[in-house]
């Protein structure tokens, strides 16, 4: 058992032992956690992060409107505890759930009624006990894959991952990209590209966009995910390797890009290990409908919703930098988005050969 594990089964065990403790003394038994809301996050000037404040809730057995999650997070601690202590292999957030639910004897009512009850109490405890819920046995279901000149060995089952010999499938990015689950092994990549779409990365894979460049090559098909972002992270920070994000030009490009930037505030207390500051988005922009004359067909008139969120955007700290709201501004009175993939109108390689080389060479960026 690492020592991880042993001061994590040692944190869980004090939130035990005060709750029997408070029970033998006859009081109202209490966990107190950090608050995991917008009201309780804020923006690192310094570090360029979404961080979690100082606020804290309490969750009391005896209070009509806490006593269910307040059993659903001794119910979940305990389990944890257990599966920690008995070194077992790591289960997903789903098999805990089943493990879990059941009706309670006596009762008619079940423990979880289903997994949007287990998922939030999970978070509380990662915070609760200042661990990722991969130090707690479990592992998030990945859906990003990547490619490039990088081997890394899989720790647990010893295997050797070549990733310039994954084909066009690509190597998937696994569960648990922890430094005790994921060892870097050899690298020549000199920067990674992450984009948004898997229909955008399998094109730069086919053409070995990655070989050509050497970068690692990864998307998280959409929204990154918890491992994707980890694993940009790790290889932005332990390999020093600059990170461009290649994203649609719409307000939920923008967001994906911020997000594996400055972390999420559903997830501030996951932001110092999973946000990478020093990335940049490298497109599309503005400027470069009318540089490349994308052809107005592939334009999509932003409706009602598109521009609620691009405003919500422009108010955020951390787009607060005078070329973002000079960017949104002119988005705003344009009215329009591109799709990363129209691209392709100007030749299948196009964005291959043509726009991202030039963009990365010139630091066309936003930052």
């Amino acid at each position: 058992m690492t020592n991880s594990k042993k001061d994590i089964i040692a944190k869980l065990k004090k939130i035990g032992e005060q709750l029997e403790k408070t029970i033998k003394e006859n009081d109202n038994p209490e966990i107190t956690m950090p608050v995991r809301t917008l009201t309780n996050a804020y923006f690192d000037e310094k570090d360029k992060l979404i961080r979690l404040g100082d606020k804290r809730q309490s969750r009391t057995f005896f209070n009509v409107g806490q006593s269910r999650k307040f059993m659903q997070t001794v119910l979940i601690a305990a389990q944890i505890k257990e599966l920690l202590e008995q070194d077992k292999p790591s289960i997903s957030t789903r098999q805990l759930y089943y493990i879990l639910k059941h009706t309670i004897e006596g009762l008619k009512e079940n423990t979880f009624e289903d997994q949007a009850e287990s998922d939030p109490v999970i978070e509380d405890l990662e915070v609760a006990a200042d661990s990722l819920r991969e130090e707690l046995g479990l592992e998030p279901t990945p859906k990003g894959v990547f490619c490039g000149p990088i081997t890394y060995k899989d720790v647990r089952t010893g295997d050797e991952i070549n990733c310039r010999k994954m084909g066009t499938a690509g190597a998937a990015i696994p569960a648990n990209v922890e430094p005790t689950a994921m060892e870097f092994q050899k690298s020549e990549a000199k920067f990674v590209l992450v984009v948004e779409k898997f229909a955008v990365w399998n094109i730069l894979n086919q053409m070995k966009f990655w070989d050509k460049h050497k970068c690692i090559l990864l998307t998280g098909k959409g929204q990154g995910e918890r491992s994707a972002r980890r694993l940009v992270s790790r290889l932005n920070k332990e390999l020093k390797l600059p990170v461009y994000v290649f994203c649609d030009f719409d307000p939920y490009g923008y967001y994906i890009y911020s997000v594996y930037k400055q972390g999420s505030i559903n997830l501030a207390h996951f932001s110092e290990r999973a946000g990478c500051p020093d990335a940049k988005y490298i497109g599309l922009k503005y400027d470069d409908i009318e540089k490349y004359k994308i052809p107005k067909t592939n334009w999509i008139k932003m409706n009602d919703q598109d521009m609620k969120r691009l405003k919500e955007i422009q108010n955020y700290d951390w787009f607060k930098k005078k070329e973002w709201q000079k960017e949104i501004e002119k988005v705003k009175k344009w009215g329009w988005k591109v799709e990363s993939d129209s691209l392709v109108s100007l030749g299948i390689e196009f964005m291959g050969e043509k726009y991202l080389p030039r963009v990365i060479k010139e630091a066309d960026f936003l930052d």
